[in-house]
């Protein structure tokens, strides 16, 4: 067995290869909560306590061991005013922790971007329930025109009729039942308090995602950039991407399929959001996506490494190359 050095917050020693004590160093310093608690933290980050440096720079051939590997005996048990301690510092490097974690931009966006889908996926469910049940009885009307009248006109209405003359037909010649209508105006009511959570969450994420995302925001938007920064796990990783991987971000799904079955891959995700894509020519749209993913790949480096954030200048140059890339394929290729 070779030379083994061992550590924790209390102290360091280095064994032999008969398991014999060939050196010690112990903490000497003040014994206070804080202090405990800083050791504690460079501890469980993998790095050594400066008794363990000593040792290791006197023992280099000594090799580091966990202090569980050890033998019953060969590390001494925590006194009782230790282990009392130690359970104080515990509790404060936790309290620390979730502080942190409450200070983490990334984690906060990715909780609100979550809730953003989530209600707008609810909200879209109820809105066309609405439209479709309230759209029974008002028959004249057109309800794609008036669909996104018709909740808060129904939601603000006392009867059937009320909520005809707001949106400006006529009702059905039939009798709607005072249960029916009350159920069917707080389904409206539910759509537009859905409505204004959904406004409430999403502009919370455009607040956020300026902050932390200034050039990434500047460039596609927002609310696109902190759903791309969700999709990447964070900023740091976002900025460590290559910009093929950007492009696609969204489209895993797809992706993959491509890789298992041999389809086409992808030429976008989430980026088929911002107008300069989906209002594209189909057949210019993934050199659009590609062109684009480029530029958010050094945007998201400007946003991660603290560059000079970019601004309306930088996204009204980007859209003049997307429509040059539109002029230069104003007809889609012909195919042999």
């Amino acid at each position: 067995m070779p030379m083994r050095l061992c550590w924790d917050w209390r102290l360091a020693r280095v064994f032999d290869d008969a398991g014999e004590i060939v050196d010690e160093s112990v903490w000497g310093g003040r014994r206070g909560v804080g202090a405990v608690a800083d050791r504690l933290e460079r501890l469980s980050s993998g790095r050594m306590s400066d008794e363990a440096r000593v040792l290791a720079q006197r023992f280099p051939e000594a090799e580091p061991c966990a202090v569980h590997d050890l033998a019953e005996g060969d590390w001494p048990e925590l006194a009782l005013e230790e282990s009392e301690l130690l359970g104080r510092a515990a509790v404060q490097l936790a309290r620390s922790g979730v502080a942190a974690a409450a200070g983490d931009a990334d984690r906060r966006l990715e909780h609100l971007v979550r809730a953003a889908g989530e209600l707008r996926a609810a909200w879209g469910t109820l809105e066309a329930r609405v439209v479709e049940w309230a759209g029974l009885f008002l028959p004249a009307l057109d309800l794609d025109a008036a669909r996104d009248a018709m909740p808060q006109a129904v939601a603000d209405a006392d009867s059937l009729e009320a909520a005809a003359t707001s949106l400006g037909t006529e009702a059905a010649d039939v009798v709607v039942p005072a249960a029916e209508w009350k159920a069917l105006n707080g389904w409206a009511q539910g759509v537009v308090d859905a409505s204004a959570r959904l406004e409430a969450v999403e502009q919370a994420v455009r607040e956020l995602s300026t902050s932390h995302l200034p050039s990434t925001s500047a460039l596609i938007g927002p609310l696109l950039a902190a759903r791309l920064c969700t999709s990447a796990h964070g900023r740091q990783r976002l900025a460590r991407l290559p910009a093929g991987t950007i492009q696609v971000l969204g489209a895993e799904k797809a992706f993959f399929m491509h890789l298992r079955s041999g389809i086409p891959p992808p030429k976008h995700g989430h980026l088929f959001q911002h107008p300069w894509v989906n209002r594209s020519p189909r057949w210019v749209r993934g050199k659009v996506a590609r062109m684009l993913s480029g530029k958010v790949a050094i945007a998201s480096r400007l946003d991660a490494f603290d560059g000079e954030p970019w601004g309306a200048d930088e996204a009204a140059a980007l859209e003049r190359q997307v429509q040059a890339i539109r002029e230069r394929h104003p007809r889609p290729p012909r195919r042999n």
